[in-house]
């Protein structure tokens, strides 16, 4: 491994940076300008019923069964070492198996809709189930098509172009603003309206990013064949992330549901906004750490744990510049929620302080998870994440049904969840560093 090699990652790497920053700045402002308008076009009840909708389809993208995350490491392996008819024939056999699973999730999660009371899902009367029903099935199903056509994620990461992901979801987010602003002005409260809007969003960013890859890479393009040689190489590390998808899913997703249920759907609305809040330290963190999985992945393959060494110190320094940011926006949190949001929310304090911890050790644990991922060494952190997930929702539970903590022990539960993986990864992390560093000296 050269020096060279290293510099010309690195450039890549501060190139894709910088390629984000604008696009990802603008997706943020888009989402965050489209928040209050949902409210008022709702209604308090009603935002906090689509927050929750949008949460269980996310859970959707688990049929996938890890293969976007397998495909982007074989691809990333294969590309570092010059594979590059391995590397089509990965992304043939992913986006084949892709294909034939959303077919199947998308016959049987319409029907299975049909035998499902969402009112009590949803733990609203508000709403009819006929409208409820109806506006599941829609989001579902473009939720389902998705994550076939959203496989372009796993690849532009693969070819470390993550800048272009900021691109689609700028695409997104701008269409979203854009048509909610239109029926805000010109038609009445439907939820089945927004379900559309969310869906034709989605899939035009992602048809636009896969256009694009494919005219750029014409020989990547897929023969969509099944070849079980390289489907058993995705799947037996994408089963892994799979699990540990499961995992985090449940941690976090599963907040809003435990919110609705045990306390009512008008509070998920004070969680979706401080979340959302919060969410800018998050968004920035993802802008710096993504497109490193399959740097780390090429660099690893290729032995240099100069480049990794030098680069988890730089992430080190940047978390730490994070952290001051966080303390900040939490200190004048209600003053930039009462200007951002037209209607009257009550944000406890307690929650604001809660949601600074969460966030603080989200992005703490995704400084050493970017670089487990990328080597795909990633028993420890499947096991950090099942831990968590089977401490998560019962936490939750006690701190809201016993301790009578409402919103904030929700929150908690999901905090002390995450602890484990705190410890775990970056232990990990330093011992591969020092196992390398062993191994290399005469």
């Amino acid at each position: 491994m050269t020096t060279s090699e290293g510099q010309s990652r690195s450039r890549n790497y501060l190139n894709q940076l910088k390629g984000s920053v604008v696009f990802k700045g603008l997706a943020v402002l888009a989402s965050f300008l489209v928040i209050p308008l949902m409210i008022t076009y709702l209604g308090k009840e009603r935002f906090g019923i689509w927050s929750t909708l949008l949460t269980i389809m996310s859970w959707v993208i688990l049929f996938d069964l890890g293969i976007g995350n397998g495909l982007r490491n074989r691809v990333a392996e294969a590309l570092a070492e010059g594979r590059q008819d391995d590397a089509r024939d990965y992304i043939s056999a992913g986006y084949s198996l892709i294909g034939l699973i959303a077919l199947l999730v998308l016959v049987a999660f319409e029907i299975l809709s049909f035998f499902v009371v969402w009112q009590e899902i949803f733990n609203t009367a508000s709403v009819p189930e006929n409208e409820l029903r109806l506006t599941v099935q829609i989001a579902g199903a473009f939720i389902i098509v998705n994550f076939w056509i959203g496989l372009i994620a796993s690849l532009l990461g693969a070819v470390q172009k993550s800048s272009l992901l900021a691109v689609g979801q700028f695409i997104t987010q701008g269409l979203i603003l854009v048509f909610v602003y239109l029926v805000h002005e010109t038609t009445d409260s439907a939820l089945t309206t927004l379900a559309l809007i969310y869906g034709v969003s989605v899939i035009t960013s992602n048809s636009v990013l896969t256009f694009w890859f494919f005219k750029k890479n014409p020989l990547l393009f897929p023969r969509f064949k099944f070849s079980n040689r390289y489907v058993s190489r995705i799947m037996g590390l994408g089963v892994q992330f799979f699990i540990i998808q499961i995992a985090v899913l449940i941690i976090f997703m599963t907040d809003k549901m435990l919110i609705t249920q045990l306390i009512g759907p008008a509070q998920v609305t004070e969680y979706e906004v401080v979340f959302k809040l919060f969410s800018v330290i998050t968004f920035a963190h993802s802008l710096i750490s993504m497109p490193l999985w399959s740097a780390y992945t090429e660099s690893f393959k290729k032995n240099d744990f100069l480049w990794i060494t030098a680069m988890m110190k730089k992430q080190l320094f940047i978390y730490g510049g994070l952290v001051m940011i966080a303390l900040v926006l939490a200190a004048v949190a209600r003053t930039i929620i009462a200007a951002w949001i037209d209607t009257p929310l009550t944000v406890p304090d307690n929650l604001i302080a809660m949601m600074l911890v969460l966030v603080l050790i989200t992005t703490w644990n995704n400084i050493f998870a970017m670089f487990i991922n990328g080597t795909g060494l990633i028993k420890p952190q499947l096991y950090t994440s099942v831990f968590a997930m089977i401490l998560n929702i019962p936490l939750s539970i006690y701190f809201v049904t016993v301790l009578e903590m409402g919103t904030n022990g929700v929150v908690l539960g999901t905090v002390i969840s995450l602890l484990g993986a705190a410890i775990v990864l970056p232990t990990q992390t330093i011992f591969l560093i020092k196992k390398h560093n062993l191994q290399s000296r005469p």
